[in-house]
Parts: C-alpha cells; sequence; structure tokens
C-alpha cells in the first residue's frame, strides 16, 4: 500500500524529511574536503611567502600573503555554512520525531532563515535550492521569494576585504617572517621618522575629525 500511495502522490513528508538529510550529509562531507584542500594550499603558500621574504622578494611574498588571508576567510565562510547545515539537520530531526507524535510536520522560520543563507554559498547553492524545494514539499518551509535568493553575500565580502585586507596582510607578513616584513598594526607612522610640519597638521586634523566624530556619536545617542 505504501508503494502504491509513493506512485500516487509522491514521497512522504517523513521520506522527504530523510532524503534532505542525508544530502546534508553528503554536502558536510564535500565541505570537509574543500577546507583540507585550503588547509594544505595555505600551508604551501606560508611556507612560500617565507622563502620569498629571505630571498627578500617583498612584492612576491606580500602578493601571497595576500592569498593566504582571502583563504582563510574562505575558510570561515566554509565552517559556517557547514555548522549551519548541522542546525538544520537536527532541527529536521526533532520535527521527526514530532512527526511520529502529531502526523504533521511544522513550518520553521529558523530552517527557512539558514537555506536562505546557505543558498548565497556558490558551492551548496544549487543542491541548497533542490533541498529547499523539498522542505517545502513537506510543509517545513515557505517558499522562498527569487529576490531572496538571488542577493548574494559575496560583494560584500570581496568588498569588506578590500577594505581591510591591507592591515590583514601586514599581520600575515609580520607572523611568517618573525616581524622582518609587514606591521602587526598598519597605518601607523614610523616610529623613527621625524615629526614633520605637515605630520603634525595630517595629526591635527585626524584629532579634529575625532572630536567632531565623537560629538555626533553623542548627539545620535541623545
Amino acid at each position: 500500500m505504501q508503494s502504491v500511495n509513493r506512485f500516487l502522490f509522491g514521497p512522504s513528508q517523513e521520506e522527504r524529511v530523510k532524503q534532505v538529510q542525508s544530502q546534508l550529509r553528503s554536502q558536510q562531507r564535500g565541505l570537509d574536503r574543500e577546507i583540507r584542500q585550503i588547509d594544505g594550499a595555505t600551508s604551501k603558500a606560508k611556507a612560500e611567502v617565507k622563502r620569498l621574504a629571505k630571498k627578500g622578494d617583498v612584492k612576491s611574498a606580500k602578493i601571497l600573503a595576500r592569498e593566504v588571508v582571502r583563504s582563510q576567510k574562505q575558510k570561515n565562510r566554509l565552517a559556517t555554512s557547514k555548522a549551519r547545515m548541522n542546525s538544520i539537520n537536527m532541527q529536521l530531526q526533532h520535527q521527526l520525531a514530532m512527526y511520529k507524535v502529531t502526523g504533521s510536520m511544522q513550518k520553521s522560520t529558523e530552517i527557512m532563515k539558514l537555506s536562505n543563507q546557505l543558498v548565497k554559498l556558490p558551492q551548496v547553492s544549487k543542491v541548497m535550492r533542490e533541498m529547499s524545494a523539498e522542505m517545502m514539499k513537506a510543509g517545513i518551509m515557505e517558499e522562498m521569494m527569487d529576490d531572496t535568493l538571488d542577493s548574494g553575500i559575496l560583494g560584500e565580502d570581496e568588498d569588506e576585504l578590500e577594505e581591510e585586507a591591507e592591515g590583514e596582510v601586514d599581520k600575515v607578513l609580520f607572523e611568517l617572517t618573525d616581524g622582518k616584513l609587514g606591521s602587526t598594526t598598519a597605518g601607523l607612522p614610523e616610529l623613527k621618522a621625524p615629526a614633520t610640519e605637515e605630520a603634525v597638521d595630517d595629526d591635527q586634523e585626524r584629532e579634529d575629525m575625532q572630536r567632531m566624530q565623537d560629538a555626533l556619536d553623542g548627539l545620535l545617542r541623545g
């Protein structure tokens, strides 16, 4: 009888959820493999940075240090996505337990939110869309809007990287070369540099700007 129902009406809610759980585990294993590959490539890049620094090739060392920073950000993004998948899986397990008691699935805004975030990751975007469709059929999620699915965060991450890259690259260089290259605090003037009149003027301007910003913040806070 079950096979007849499956033929006529498709998989049951329970079967759809278990299928999604299986896909989630598969995707997590894939992310684990990619994280290991990033770790391996990053280790080689770090060793090459040290070698280039010893040769005095500062330009090439800095380029590779930038790739180390990018790789670390990508690894963090993948690790966060894996944790989100695990959270969905745990909530689906709870849904299955409740299904055995009530005979129905409950819509979950948390699963919806996590799925929206995962769709934005290129590595799992296509599969995540398919899993989301299955969860909608199982009654766990509402239909996701296309503008929500397509509003990725990757561009924002790239912008953030460009803004913070120089400081992070300098820190990586400093750590990998035992302080021979880079700096732990990017943007500060050299300690031995003479305090020229122009430098004093610049410092005064920064202080004035900071006072103005502090005053503005105070007004905004009421």
